[in-house]
């Protein structure tokens, strides 16, 4: 209907000058807001920044000789998924297409310029998108480390981005069969979380556990670390759950306020569920329950009310905490709990989303079990679901076909003498004694002189 509107009023403009009356043709046409552009450049700076948060995250709870490896695996994704996005997956998460995917129409950023989409640039909205990309597949990475070949990460990151997360994107964001259903994600709870979650699982089992699991502590080497990749999280997600309004407007606003009240309240229950179990609040707890906390909010941000968002990091505490328990003595080797942190907390907070969303806070017509649509709460449930099943099989497809390829991981001698000195030459924390030197020397079959 406003195309129609358009065209008539572009034919009637000859005749209006001829009257002397001069046409109101803005008023139609879509106008860039410079309030809205800077607050989208700010937040795809803040997302951004995310990548590089996890990897010190990531980076800090892992042991010493896979620092490195650890780290770089989040920041190849900023290169690779950066790149697969703009030239690729971008056209196929948000072009026309079908219910299912989109198409190639703007392969290669055809088409893709500064004009308006809403009121800001399509270029920004693009990069502001790709963003999420990124650290989508760098979550996965935490299921990995210590035991995956860095040369085959990077293949399946980069077909991972194309044949996973762009089709996921498109029914949730782009005018997909979930979208057309309703399912309300604000920001990525199935997208991003869940679908990195299963991914990470399916990874974890394809690849096996690590050579010393079950056998040896595996703790971690730099708590700091954790800490500061914690903070730099919880600062980008402000954009991360913010930027998702697209724009700066009251719904920015109630994104970003729950962003900051849901983790506070995970990380209280999250504490004190630690205190009652081992009669200590530990540092690796209290970040892992800030993420926690943000992963549940993510796809509720703009959905649900101030209080509601307390309620919701509160109970986001408890499946999440006794899933991490329960992994710990399984024999699955999630290296960072990345199942436990974003998969379990993507699927209590979208569900959770369907009960607490109300249209009073988000004007978006969203409302949930609590505000008579109990409905809601089903077709979250269908959206988790259909993101499981297909995250998980296509993950399983992809590792399969590159092992065919290359081999997934190194040999047991390799992996002894850890993923940093095997997949980059290096040490994070530099030997005096020659080890490196000799090791690489090793690995490279004397060829290193």
């Amino acid at each position: 209907m406003r195309t129609r509107h358009v065209v008539l009023s572009a034919a009637l403009v000859p005749i209006l000058l001829l009257a002397g009356i001069e046409p109101a043709l803005a008023q139609e046409a879509p106008a860039i807001s410079g309030a809205d552009t800077a607050w989208m450049l700010m937040s795809t700076a803040l997302v951004l920044l995310m990548t590089p948060g996890l990897a010190f995250f990531y980076g800090g709870l892992v042991n010493a000789r896979n620092t490195l490896n650890t780290m770089m695996m989040s920041f190849v994704a900023l290169g690779v998924s950066g790149v697969i996005w703009a030239l690729l997956a971008y056209s196929l998460a948000f072009g026309t297409g079908s219910a299912w995917l989109g198409d190639f129409s703007m392969a290669l950023m055809s088409g893709v310029g500064t004009g308006p989409q809403g009121t800001i640039p399509q270029l920004l909205f693009l990069g502001y998108q790709g963003t999420f990309a990124i650290i989508t597949a760098a979550l996965i990475s935490g299921a990995l480390i210590g035991r995956m070949r860095f040369g085959p990460y990077v293949a399946f990151i980069a077909i991972w981005g194309i044949v996973v997360y762009a089709p996921i994107a498109h029914w949730v964001w782009g005018g997909g069969w979930l979208f057309q259903m309703g399912a309300l994600d604000f920001a990525g709870g199935a997208v991003v979380h869940v679908n990195a979650g299963i991914a990470a699982v399916v990874a974890a089992i394809v690849l096996g556990s690590r050579r010393e699991y079950g056998h040896t502590a595996l703790l971690p080497h730099n708590v700091p670390f954790v800490l500061l990749g914690a903070g730099l999280l919880w600062f980008g997600w402000f954009g991360f759950n913010g930027g998702s309004a697209l724009g700066a407007n009251e719904l920015a606003s109630l994104a970003l306020v729950n962003t900051m009240l849901a983790p506070a309240a995970t990380l209280v229950v999250w504490a004190f569920l630690e205190q009652m179990r081992a009669g200590r609040i530990t540092a690796v707890g209290v970040a892992t329950a800030i993420v926690v906390g943000l992963v549940a909010i993510t796809p509720a941000a703009g959905f649900i009310s101030p209080f509601s968002a307390i309620l919701l990091g509160a109970i986001a505490a408890f499946p999440s905490y006794f899933a991490l328990q329960w992994r710990a003595k399984s024999r699955l080797d999630d290296s960072l709990d990345v199942f436990a942190a974003h998969g379990v907390g993507g699927m209590t907070g979208a569900l959770l989303t369907g009960v607490f969303a109300n249209e009073a806070f988000n004007g978006l017509g969203a409302n949930g079990l609590l505000y008579g649509n109990p409905g809601q709460v089903m077709t979250q449930a269908i959206s988790i679901v259909a993101v499981l099943f297909y995250s998980g099989i296509m993950t399983f497809v992809i590792l399969k076909v590159i092992g065919l390829v290359s081999a997934l991981r190194p040999s047991e001698r390799e992996e002894s003498i850890g993923m940093d000195i095997l997949n980059h030459g290096e040490e994070a924390y530099a030997s005096s004694d020659g080890t490196l030197l000799l090791l690489t020397d090793e690995i490279n079959g004397g060829r290193s002189h």
